[in-house]
Parts: C-alpha cells; structure tokens; sequence
C-alpha cells in the first residue's frame, strides 16, 4: 500500500513524527514538494534529529529515501544536513538516498532575492527567506537550474550567464545591489554537482520500478494544506502544492498508485508567520501553549501563533486532500487545561460560515463558534493503549472525529518516537 502524509492546517503538526513511524512498514519514503523551508523534527530515544530536506525515514538503517523532483533543492543546505546527521551516527549513500535530476535548484540569487522581496512589501508574507519562492518563480517562468545541469558544466554556464544577465540588471536597477559575479557561482555549484552526483537519477523510473516490484512507497509532504499555493490562505502560503495533489506532479507517479491519504494535525491549531488565523489564542494562553508545546519553527525557531483546534479548516482539508485518515498529534499539550475549546464554525456579518471562506477579507473578519468541553487535566505521555486514555481525553478525540468526518487512528501523546496511540 502506497500512503500519503500530508498536514491538515498551516504546518508544523507533527509529520517528521508521522512519517518515521510509519516508514517502518513502507521500503521507500519520497519527498514530493517545498524545500529547506520545511523542518520535520523526530525524537529517538533522548536523540533528536531535525530535518529539511531528506525524508525523516533515513534513520531506519534498511530504507530507501527520494527527493523528488516537485522539491526545490539548496545543494548547499542539503550537503550541511548530511553532514549533520553523518555526524549524528545516520547511514547516507547513494544507495540510500536518490536525488531527482529534475528538481530546481536554489541559488544564492533566489535567497538573497526573497528578502529583498519581503522588505519591500507593505503586507509581509512571512517567507523563511531561503529563496524557495524565487526558485519556483524560476522553474514557471522556464529559466531554472535543475539538478542534472550541475553534472553538465556547458549547460550550467549557458544557464547561468543567461540568468545572471537578468538578475544583475534587477537587483541593480530595482533593488540598488552589487551585482553576482558569475565565476564564483559558476565554480561553487561545480563543486555541488561533484559532490551529490552519486545521488542524482531519474527518480520517477526508480520510484515507478520499485512499485511495479511490489515495494511500498510512503509520500512526504512538507507544510500544511492552508500553505497551499492554490488551496491556501493566500497569498499567505508557500509556493508549491502541498496538499496530496502535489504527490503525482512532485514525483512522477501516477495517482492509481497512491491508496491511502493520512492527515496529520495538532490537537490544536499553529501557524508561523503573517496571515488570518480565526481561532488564535489570548496572549496568555498563547504563550503558555507555545512554552509546552515547544512551539518554535525547526527550520527559523520564530516563535509559533497557536490558537484553538479549528474543524470548519481541518473539515476542508480533509475534503482536498481525499483524507482517510486523521493522525492528531500532540494531544499532551493540552493535559493542563480545565476546558477545551473546538471551532465549529463561523460567523460573519451575522450570519453563519461553515465551509471554509476563499475570500481574504471574510476570513479575517470571522468570529469562531465554539464547542467548550472538559479537559482531562492528567498526564497522558505514558499511555499505550486507547481504552486507557481519560474519558474527557477520550470524548475530545470522537468529537473531533464527528467534524471532520474521518476516523482518528493515530494519536501522538509526545514527542519521542515510543509516544503514539494507534487504534
């Protein structure tokens, strides 16, 4: 069974977790979208390890990972995560991980250029600043530099000179910078295609020859679904497709090979950055969450907006992305609270939302209807079996399940690996 994960709300709701789980009974876990923007953070033991670019499965010693080609790839931020986690005692060969040749490539024009962007604008998006939306930008507008073209200097040159020539002119003309000088680039990125072309190959062959033997393939999401570019709040989003929809696009498989969708979501809800968030928390209760939750981006440690679970977003992603199944993640956070509030729907100018509003403007201006019920108020992280979780716990989680209108099976009551509840 080919399955994917993907998040449910704006990111950051427990996928690396998720996927490490899960990629014990799959032979190949493959990225398909975002870049080093994404952080997916997993506890083995008292170990941690964060990652952005390579699939959190690389620590299970007999698995294969891919970066697909719908990832937009910094080789200099992907050769630092090797490094890394070589360091941190993980096994990373070619044999292991598979790079798409296809995939664009992140230069320091893109980086340099996302925040030039940002700085100029009256309304902050919030970007991460490493250059993912110019990337993207660059691979639509059909100028971008993909992986195999580091492995063939004739093309890299005649791409570069090309790129740079427009570039230098921008960011002289509009943003008054010095221009990039193509020989350090040139020999920089050389020196990247040396060093990862053991890894480079055409990964819609590998992944489509590995499903035709009868390997299983887990699919890697990055960010949530309201981090859509086209489903999202935008233009408070990324710039990739990150619902399951981007699955086929980002990986060259068909989509009558994928057979099951797993939504990942918080037991409440976060977002990092600018953007309309209907349902988030009182200053107090904010930070109170955030410290317990450890609510930090693993990728920009900027501190994460939280607010109360919201069923009218999650209901719609559930919907967008075929879900069919829900994995609600961090349901330990919430072990203090003596009431627990749920978003069932919305109200604008009087009159009641329950599907989810494209329009900006509505969904700044709704006011969240809620369903108050009881907390818990116990500790919950040493629990392994459904039935012993506490009532209240219990009825928050099957009520959950009636909003949105799937089945929870997993659910996470900690951050190591041993934490999780499946049903």
């Amino acid at each position: 069974m080919n399955i994917v994960v993907g998040g449910a709300q704006w990111g950051d709701e427990g996928k690396g977790k998720l996927i490490d789980i899960l990629s014990k009974d799959t032979d190949i876990t493959a990225r398909y979208q975002g870049g080093n923007n994404a952080g997916h953070t997993v506890v083995v033991g008292e170990k941690q390890y964060v990652f952005h670019l390579i699939p959190s499965a690389i620590l299970r010693k007999s698995k294969m990972c891919v970066i697909g080609n719908g990832v937009v790839i910094d080789p200099k931020a992907l050769l630092a995560e090797v490094k890394i986690l070589k360091n941190q005692g993980v096994s990373i060969t070619p044999k292991r991980l598979k790079i798409a040749g296809n995939a664009h490539v992140i230069l320091p024009y893109h980086r340099i250029l996302d925040g030039l962007r940002e700085s100029k604008r009256k309304n902050k998006i919030g970007t991460t600043g490493r250059g993912i939306g110019p990337c993207y930008a660059d691979k639509v507008n059909r100028c971008g530099i993909r992986m195999i073209d580091l492995l063939n200097p004739r093309i890299l040159k005649a791409k570069l000179e090309d790129n740079l020539r427009e570039k230098n002119d921008v960011f002289r003309k509009v943003y008054d910078q010095k221009n990039f000088p193509f020989g350090n680039i040139y020999q920089e990125y050389l020196n990247y295609g040396r060093q990862l072309k053991p890894y480079i190959c055409d990964t819609a062959i590998f992944l489509n020859n590995a499903i035709e033997k009868k390997k299983t393939v887990l699919f890697e999401g990055a960010q949530g679904a309201f981090l859509d570019i086209d489903f999202g709040t935008y233009p408070y989003v990324t710039s990739s497709n990150s619902i399951a929809g981007g699955v086929c696009a980002g990986t060259g498989v068909a989509p009558t090979h994928i057979h099951k969708m797993i939504s990942a979501v918080k037991a409440y809800t976060t977002r990092v950055g600018e953007g309309p968030f209907p349902t988030e928390f009182s200053t107090q209760l904010k930070d109170d969450i955030r410290i317990k939750g450890k609510e930090f981006g693993a990728t920009t440690g900027r501190p994460r907006r939280c607010g109360w679970f919201d069923s009218v977003l999650v209901k719609y992603a559930a919907m967008i992305n075929g879900t069919t199944e829900i994995a609600i993640m961090k349901l330990d956070v919430l072990d203090d609270l003596k009431k627990i509030k749920v978003c069932t729907a919305y109200r604008y100018k009087g009159k009641i939302i329950k599907d989810f509003p494209l329009d900006l403007e509505v969904l700044r201006n709704v006011k969240p209807i809620y369903k108050t019920l009881d907390g818990w108020q116990t500790p919950i992280s040493g629990i392994r079996e459904y039935r012993n979780l506490p009532k209240n716990a219990k009825l928050y989680i099957n009520y959950l399940e009636k909003l949105i209108g799937r089945k929870i099976k997993y659910v996470s009551i900690g951050s190591k690996r041993s934490e999780i509840i499946i049903r």
